[in-house]
């Protein structure tokens, strides 16, 4: 263990509760509000916000530097894990929701497959059957559900979800991560330019929906959208990280 991993180790340690939680209190609701503008207006952030602490004194109480991970970068994964595994509590995305994703996502495999390229919206759209309006709402489902659909093995942050309950360093995870990481990577860099640039500004800026439509000129709404086709072509292109989700009507 390296002599600042060792002082950071004993800082954290020698804290209290109260002193963890009034130092990173700014860390909890900075990742909280960040989740919240992805949900439906019935997610209280206030509720993210509570579960979130927790598992930031989860965090400081578990810590062990020679994992090789900063006190804030373990802290907030699992603060992440605990607001996670709350909005699972809370099961507010309907499975009819999971299920429209899922047939979004393997009408546009099968099309990218077939022709090479990137599937239009309105190849999409004829494929599953509905309506540009129907296939709009879809999308916008996608990211209002994506937390749940997607982490299977992605978070929010489009890395690997470590559970909210360990943080373990091994060489098969790290292969994991890496091997995740270069694919995450090639499907990002192939996604059409505009749903290239709102992902970077959604994920790498932290823009909200609204600051984006203003960057692009485009309504909240559409913007929605263009995230959600995003996600969709993520997970199919990612399919084979993807747990097979078993939600039926």
């Amino acid at each position: 263990m390296s002599a600042q991993a060792e002082a950071e180790y004993r800082a954290v340690s020698r804290q209290s509760a109260s002193e963890v939680v009034a130092q990173h209190s700014a860390l909890v609701a900075r990742i909280a509000h960040h989740m919240v503008a992805r949900l439906p207006a019935s997610v209280d952030v206030n509720d993210l916000i509570q579960a979130g602490t927790i598992g930031l004194i989860e965090a400081a109480r578990s810590y062990d530097p020679s994992q090789g991970a900063a006190f804030e970068t373990y802290a907030s994964i699992r603060i992440r894990g605990a607001m996670l595994d709350e909005i699972r509590r809370s099961d507010w995305v309907p499975r009819s929701v999971h299920r429209r994703v899922r047939e979004a996502a393997a009408a546009t495999q099968a099309i990218e497959q077939r022709t090479g390229r990137a599937a239009r919206s309105s190849e999409v759209a004829s494929a599953m059957q509905v309506s540009a309006e129907e296939l709009n709402r879809i999308m916008e489902d996608a990211v209002r559900g994506h937390v749940l659909s997607i982490d299977a093995h992605v978070d929010d942050a489009g890395e690997l979800r470590l559970p909210a309950t360990e943080f373990s360093a091994s060489p098969s995870r790290d292969h994991e991560r890496e091997a995740f990481g270069e694919s995450l990577t090639r499907a990002i860099e192939a996604l059409p330019e505009r749903e290239q640039l709102v992902m970077s500004l959604y994920y790498e800026q932290e823009l909200n929906l609204k600051e984006i439509g203003a960057v692009l000129g485009v309504s909240e709404s559409r913007v929605c959208q263009i995230h959600g086709q995003a996600l969709v072509r993520l997970r199919a292109r990612l399919a084979e990280w993807i747990a097979p989700d078993s939600d039926t009507d």
